[in-house]
């Protein structure tokens, strides 16, 4: 990856990460389809439509169904799903944690049973390696534990350390995987993940410790999992300025608007969340006089569009009281539309902070957006 820091306003960058699927403009969102696909109906035209630079899948999803070898049998993830842009796989760490009942944290990895089915699954730093290889994608994450919250420090000292340990280990086997002949993309990014909870002694010493490791990228993990948003941001505050300024910087997992405006101020430029697939498919949209709930009753005879001035695909076309017909209805469509809508304001949220940093009003641009999108909606 060649990755150029364009502009800097404050601690929040503007740049530009080049890799083998194309030019990343960040600060960047990422949209989440798990499995291959966005939650919704939504399919990779529609991706390209609504300015969609980054599609997140997951290792441990894709593992389990419908099969990553498969998957490379028939050409990797970008063919399997139409998409020809950038695609970041997450390690399937998280999930192994947080899905699975039954687990045995070892060295070598984790023994666990599939949410599926029940069957018994071995993951370690080598085995996600190999998976996320098989997919292909542009971007691949160090399998890692992300710790309970809260948890004791003696038992985050541990994990940390072994999390340090599985770094060195997946960048060893994707070291080997990219110079073998039937691999997929053999430009394949590693990026390491910074562990440490609400810990801030540890957390610098992990950030520290695994900035020296030259990975391409650099992830914050195991934030956005029960701590307040003020422990979030002061943990931002102490450890970004601990990882290379020169490389990306990942803040998994979140967030709300407000959550991403807040993490740019800290030097954070690639996101990705569910919030606006989640929320979308629940009749919950954002707009800049904050977020709506389309199954109330007082959007029944409201013919505007969701956000006048939007052009998203749902304000193109429709009305709040069409798609709250088809929400109540449980027509299939209201879901695709509020998706749609809420994806598209993210990501042209994301532009918008692109241009406050280049022009030097990043400050302005967040204390008026975050007065809009904070709350709930506001109407004239």
């Amino acid at each position: 990856m060649e990755y150029k820091i364009l502009a800097k306003d404050g601690r929040a960058k503007r740049a530009e990460a080049i890799t083998v699927h194309g030019t990343i403009q960040t600060p960047v969102f990422m949209n989440v389809g798990t499995v291959g696909a966005i939650k919704g109906a939504v399919s990779t035209d529609d991706l390209r439509e609504i300015g969609t630079q980054v599609e997140l899948s997951n290792t441990y999803h894709l593992h389990v169904r419908t099969g990553d070898r498969l998957i490379k049998e028939l050409g990797g993830l970008h063919r399997f799903m139409n998409w020809d842009r950038p695609i970041l796989t997450d390690s399937g760490g998280f999930q192994v944690f947080s899905l699975a009942g039954l687990r045995k944290i070892k060295e070598e990895g984790v023994y666990f049973n599939s949410h599926i089915d029940g069957h018994k699954i071995f993951m370690g730093p080598e085995e996600s390696m190999q998976i996320q290889s098989n997919l292909g994608s542009t971007i691949a994450m160090a399998f890692d534990e992300c710790a309970p919250h809260p948890c004791t420090r003696e038992y985050m000292e541990i994990s940390v350390a072994r999390t340090t340990r599985w770094l060195q280990r997946c960048k060893t086997e994707m070291e080997r995987l990219n110079q073998l002949p039937d691999t997929v993309n053999k430009e394949q990014l590693l990026f390491g993940i910074n562990q440490g909870g609400t810990f801030e002694d540890i957390r610098i010493a992990h950030a520290d410790a695994i900035s020296e490791m030259d990975c391409d990228g650099y992830a914050l993990g195991g934030l956005a999992v029960g701590e307040s948003h003020e422990e979030m941001y002061r943990i931002l505050d102490i450890t970004v300025p601990h990882l290379p300024e020169n490389k990306p910087t990942y803040l998994m997992g979140v967030g709300t608007p407000a959550n991403i405006l807040e993490s740019v101020d800290r030097g954070v430029d690639f996101f990705d969340c569910v919030y606006p697939t989640r929320n979308g498919r629940h009749g919950h949209v954002y707009t800049n006089r904050g977020k709506l709930n389309l199954f109330n009753e007082m959007f029944s005879r409201d013919m505007r569009p969701i956000e006048e001035g939007c052009q998203c695909p749902a304000c193109r076309s429709y009305s709040r009281a069409y798609i709250r017909h088809l929400l109540k209805a449980k027509e299939m469509l209201g879901m695709r539309l509020c998706v749609l809508h809420n994806l598209y304001f993210y990501n042209t949220m994301m532009t918008e902070i692109r241009e406050a940093i280049e022009n030097n009003r990043y400050a302005e641009y967040k204390a008026k957006k975050l007065a809009g999108v904070s709350g709930n909606y506001k109407d004239r």
